[in-house]
């Protein structure tokens, strides 16, 4: 009798339970609305929204290059699978037609979207939660006046049971924080903007914050540097190992044009960030840039003195003249090293030519990429190059994957390691990480260094009425 008790008490717990969860995971549908059925977009509005969708990379992730903007189906790869970006054009059928802006609200806070599905967190609303309201008619209005698009994008690839959708709703009992943005009356306007646009929109973290085995960001480590589309982003805290220390004003120059001299161009995911920021005020960019800046503190004196000794080798004087900065020839075990002919014959002419970025190569003694704890993205580089941007003069370099084998490539890099790495350890295992990351097995996005879509403020426009 009393094993039945239990057993008794362990179904209704169950029940008790099962009911818990159906509740928290279960949302209702929000009714349709027709495209007629809406008033016409403020001109103004549809403008600002314009903006806010430069500032959140809609166009980057919703697009696949070479199709309509906005349309979806991007391959976004993630460590439980793949996940394909939906399409957020107005159109009824296959796109967000139908959704009311209480629809777009819902998907934006909460990670709901219209029929009441869970979106899966590559649709980064644990930081879209903390945009406005005011913020989210502005960037509706937007969508909605774009050329719809009929298209469906492929069914996500995700095992069981990761493709049950009600089973987010645990991980967001876990992981998200919902709620709009609150500013810190400590800090300036200028600060709290600019957190609200990387914390919110901007969602700078997603990248550049590492994440848990969950998936969710690890709050411990704000901007310490994780990984997206098979390019490391790197710390943009303390942690930073960048050889001259960011400053405000280095970080908006870099944000504004996307690149920067004494720190490099941007590439990967961050080229298409920095094409679309092209599109924000100054300053927007200059908001941004004081809060990053703001969480990377001040050098040591030592790692500001060996900044300023830097700028003075390799910087630009004055007058706007590159003084060329050519190193000595190496000796000893570096001029036996077998990267050293690889280096002379395929960077140096480029990299010691004392022309600064974008149209020269940088001096890799300036180099984050070589002082990283990961190789990834020098890797990238070398082995797929740096493509021209779409009819803009940009940061141009040639692929050596077809003219390097794997083990040159990794004694290439071994090489730049050594000679011009801040007293760091060799890299484990690089050939393995070159053989992996040229097999295709191991995805990543090449962008030219201005990204490949420009700012959306003018692409897939239609009159708004």
């Amino acid at each position: 009798m009393r094993a039945i008790r239990v057993l008794s008490t362990i179904i209704t717990l169950f029940i008790i339970l099962g009911l818990a969860f159906f509740f928290l995971a279960w949302n209702s549908e929000i009714a349709p609305q027709k495209v007629a059925d809406r008033q016409p977009f403020d001109p103004a509005l549809v403008a600002h929204g314009a903006s806010l969708a430069a500032v959140g990379n809609c166009i980057a992730c919703h697009t696949v290059p070479g199709k309509e903007a906005f349309s979806g189906g991007l391959k976004l790869p993630t460590p439980f699978g793949t996940i394909y970006s939906t399409n957020i054009t107005p159109d009824e059928e296959t796109g967000i037609g139908l959704w009311s802006e209480a629809a777009f609200q819902r998907a934006m806070r909460q990670g709901v979207d219209r029929q009441g599905e869970h979106l899966y967190p590559a649709f980064p609303y644990d930081h879209f939660t903390r945009v406005t309201d005011e913020d989210n008619n502005a960037l509706y209005a937007y969508l909605m006046t774009r050329t719809p698009v009929k298209a469906t994008a492929p069914k996500n690839e995700l095992p069981f049971p990761l493709d049950v959708r009600p089973i987010l709703a645990g991980w967001k009992l876990l992981f998200f924080d919902d709620g709009a943005f609150a500013p810190d009356p400590q800090q300036s306007d200028e600060w709290n903007r600019g957190a609200y646009l990387a914390e919110g929109l901007g969602h700078c973290g997603a990248c550049h914050t590492p994440r848990n085995s969950l998936g969710a960001e690890d709050k411990a480590k704000h901007f310490a540097g994780g990984e997206a589309e098979g390019w490391q982003a790197y710390a943009i805290n303390a942690d930073s190992r960048a050889p001259i220390p960011w400053d405000k004003d280095a970080i908006a120059f870099y944000l504004r044009h996307g690149y920067h001299e004494l720190h490099g161009v941007s590439r990967g995911p961050m080229a298409e960030v920095t094409g679309n920021l092209a599109a924000l005020p100054d300053a927007d960019v200059e908001a941004i840039a004081t809060y990053v800046a703001s969480g990377m503190g001040e050098p040591s004196a030592d790692r500001a003195a060996k900044g300023e000794e830097l700028k003075k080798q390799f910087g630009s004087e004055a007058d706007g003249i590159v003084t060329a900065a050519v190193d000595a020839k190496p000796s000893g075990d570096l001029a036996s090293h077998p990267g050293a002919q690889i280096y002379t014959a395929t960077c140096a002419s480029c990299h010691e030519a004392g022309k600064t970025p974008p149209f020269g190569g940088m001096n890799f003694h300036l180099s984050t990429a070589v002082n990283a704890p990961n190789p990834q993205n020098i890797i990238n580089v070398t082995l797929f190059g740096l493509p021209p941007a779409d009819g803009q003069a940009s940061a141009v370099m040639p692929a050596f994957g077809g003219a390097l084998n794997d083990q040159q490539v990794a004694d290439l890099l071994g090489y730049l390691r050594q000679r011009f790495a801040d007293a760091k350890p060799a890299w484990a295992d690089l050939p393995q990480q070159v053989s992996r990351t040229r097999s295709g097995d191991y995805f990543v996005a090449v962008r030219p260094s201005e990204g490949i879509e420009r700012a959306p403020s003018n692409v897939g426009a239609k009159a708004a009425q």
